[in-house]
């Protein structure tokens, strides 16, 4: 079963009119990146009140905190960025969602490609990471992003096997995203080959190599139909997270507009009713 999802903040920043397209769309779950042009970690309490009050009253849920953790260099001040990580954990309570979604760090200034010297450093921040999800109760979702130590599927197996050594599935996850493999240069069905066990979120959005802005899904070189055809023949049962960047994106986050999102919306599910999915 997949559950529909959006990172809303694509169709607009204004939260009244991302619902009423997730409406029209009969999506009923957001991926909390921002609202008012302002990232979730960023929003004050009343800010933070008033949108799940909205949220409330027109029948919405969150699939996940769109956190921007781990999208800051691995040799910044580790303190200041954990602050911010306790405040997703913090929302995670007050939304009513057990799912953050981090990344693993961009590399330090003057990289020359070798992510070796830096990888116990990474592996020692979501450690801590993970201890304080699992005393909250809420599952970190590792996106395979652009530059950061777990762009590349061999440095995610490492991240997740290494992890997973101590903590389980509840705590840990992949977030697959095929486009961001075929902007890095990397084969999306191999990536979703090394990562699928550890697979628990989707996040839907295509890619042609070089291109401006996204595919359609489906439209793009990222195999969505592929992996979505394995992950029903696994038994996937979770989220999938429009995303599909049709304007243009970068690393806080993409644009598709009101009359674009719907597009990827129709898109997306005539390949899961292809892949005989279930879906809501």
């Amino acid at each position: 079963m997949f559950i529909l999802s959006a990172f809303a903040d694509e169709i607009s920043p204004n939260p009244e009119v991302q619902l009423d397209v997730l409406d029209s769309c009969g999506i009923r779950h957001i991926e909390f990146r921002s609202i008012l042009g302002t990232n979730v970690l960023a929003l004050t309490d009343d800010q933070v009140q008033d949108f799940k009050a909205l949220l409330e009253r027109r029948g919405f849920g969150l699939s996940a905190i769109g956190s921007p953790i781990g999208k800051v260099r691995i040799d910044e001040p580790f303190a200041p960025h954990l602050e911010k990580f306790q405040r997703a954990l913090a929302l995670c309570k007050i939304f009513g969602t057990r799912n953050v979604r981090i990344f693993s760090y961009y590399p330090p200034e003057n990289f020359q490609g070798d992510w070796s010297p830096w990888r116990d450093e990474v592996l020692r921040r979501m450690t801590r990471q993970c201890e304080l999800a699992a005393d909250a109760g809420v599952r970190l979702i590792h996106e395979n992003e652009h530059r950061i130590y777990g762009d590349d599927p061999t440095r995610i197996a490492d991240l997740m096997t290494t992890l997973r050594q101590r903590f389980g599935p509840d705590v840990i996850g992949c977030a697959y995203d095929p486009a961001n493999y075929v902007y890095c240069g990397f084969d999306p069905w191999d990536g979703w080959q090394r990562t699928k066990e550890w697979t628990v979120h989707f996040h839907i959005k295509d890619w042609l190599p070089k291109a401006p802005h996204g595919s359609l899904p489906g439209e793009g070189a990222g195999r969505i139909p592929d992996v979505i055809a394995d992950a029903v023949r696994r038994g996937y049962h979770g989220f999938a997270t429009m995303e599909p960047h049709l304007l243009g994106g970068g690393p806080m986050g993409g644009q598709t507009g009101p009359e674009l999102f719907p597009k990827a919306v129709a898109a997306f599910k005539k390949i899961l009713e292809a892949a005989g999915a279930q879906y809501s």
